[in-house]
């Protein structure tokens, strides 16, 4: 497959932000929607958000160590 056919259909993009809670008021503001799924990502030392977009989804990322993933 080539790239172009790829990203047609993207499932989520990522996004590390410093402050989970200033960035979900914002992107609900630019997106129209609340965030559907909360969680805390112990492996990974962050807590995320997730947002649907038409077919797409958003997350967002705070970390919640020095050492996070």
């Amino acid at each position: 497959q080539n790239l172009s056919k790829m990203l047609k259909q993207v499932e989520h993009i990522g996004i590390a932000v410093k402050n989970l809670e200033a960035a979900n008021l914002l992107y609900e503001k630019l997106l129209g929607v609340a965030p559907y799924k909360q969680e805390a990502v112990a492996s990974e030392n962050v807590v995320t958000s997730f947002f649907k977009t038409g077919e797409a989804k958003v997350e967002l990322l705070e970390a919640t160590s020095p050492e996070s993933a």
